[in-house]
């Protein structure tokens, strides 16, 4: 009489193959490299340095931000109060050193400060409430932008900040936050380029390979779980949205010394692109899964096709449907791995 034997799944062999099409970011990876060859085949100066240069730089702030929306997703949370931070903390250092004379190094680490402090009182407010996180950010997002545009009208008579470049200690401050340290045919590589890799490397390493990266993903998957088993949630969901709110600021300064100008609106409505590239790049709707690299790879895929579209002639209205389409195909796509990953354990 035959006996069946069960296979312990701890042991189990899986082929590479198999592990590599299980990560999150494969099907992000495989539309870059699809789209990149599209449009370097169908127009003159995508693939050149000076085309590079600038997808490229619409990519990283776009990405900087994606990659912390990334991992509050995968810790089960949502900010959609993230864009409308980017315009509050270049207002607040455009303020405080044209019209108050502040130290321009000093007016960065204020609005570092309040930056912090609004994503540190969003993560209290969804901890101690139990409301949705939609709900209080969306509360947030209002406010700043109330803030944004009545606050600066009141002190300075208008809602635009300009002429930065007259501000003393500026070109050291650009050296940071806005120049162009590296040329590749004829094209400037900002330094917001290499801030993205840099924050993208830093989140992957947290992400898998330290301990607060096993509380994000507990904290997303099985909250109360990782309650029963001794993960901080309370702990782990603050930080995570002082990290967004953090990135924020970061892409706030990034844009803020590359024009030398800020206005009341900058970053409202690029909370739902940040969105967009996490999902995109393989993070689930319903938190527990996703990858920093993935979210990247989803800010290249926007930037790419936003600065291609325009290179091949076409209506730049086009971008809102690609966008839409690809997020639909993007949660199937991240649904039908899910099931598959579920049913091959």
């Amino acid at each position: 009489m035959a006996t069946a034997i069960a296979v312990d799944e701890r042991v189990a062999r899986t082929s590479t193959l198999t592990r590599v099409m299980k990560r999150p970011e494969v099907g992000a990876l495989s539309a870059a490299i699809v789209i990149f060859v599209f449009f370097a085949l169908t127009t003159d100066v995508f693939a050149t340095g000076r085309g590079a240069s600038t997808w490229l730089q619409q990519a990283s702030t776009v990405g900087i931000m994606a990659v912390a929306v990334a991992l509050l997703m995968i810790g089960g949370e949502f900010d959609l109060s993230a864009g409308a931070i980017t315009g509050f903390t270049g207002l607040v250092v455009g303020v405080l050193t044209r019209e108050y004379g502040v130290n321009i190094f000093a007016a960065i680490l204020i609005s570092l400060a309040l930056a912090l402090l609004i994503g540190a009182v969003n993560g209290v407010l969804v901890m101690k409430t139990g409301l949705p996180s939609f709900i209080v950010t969306l509360g947030t997002f209002f406010v700043l932008q109330g803030i944004d545009l009545a606050g600066t009208k009141a002190l300075i008579g208008q809602v635009a900040i300009q002429g930065m470049s007259k501000v003393p200690y500026y070109d050291q401050a650009k050296t940071i936050f806005g120049s162009t340290p590296l040329t590749i045919d004829g094209g400037g590589i900002y330094v917001s380029v290499f801030w993205w890799l840099g924050v993208t490397a830093v989140a992957t390493w947290v992400l898998l390979r330290t301990r607060a990266g096993n509380w994000i993903f507990a904290v997303g998957g099985a909250v109360t779980a990782a309650r029963q088993v001794g993960v901080p949630v309370f702990r782990t969901k603050v930080g995570l949205f002082m990290t967004t709110a953090g990135a924020g600021w970061l892409v706030g300064m990034l844009l803020l010394f590359r024009t030398s100008t800020v206005q009341s609106n900058t970053g409202v409505g690029q909370e739902f692109i940040y969105i967009i590239c996490a999902v995109v790049g393989g993070c689930l709707m319903t938190g527990g899964y996703g990858s920093a690299i993935g979210a990247a790879l989803g800010a290249l895929i926007y930037g790419m096709v936003n600065q291609g579209i325009v290179y091949a002639g076409w209506d730049n209205n086009w971008l809102k449907a690609f966008l839409g389409v690809m997020l639909l195909g993007a949660v199937l796509l991240n649904e039908w791995v899910r099931k598959r990953a579920e049913t091959s354990r």
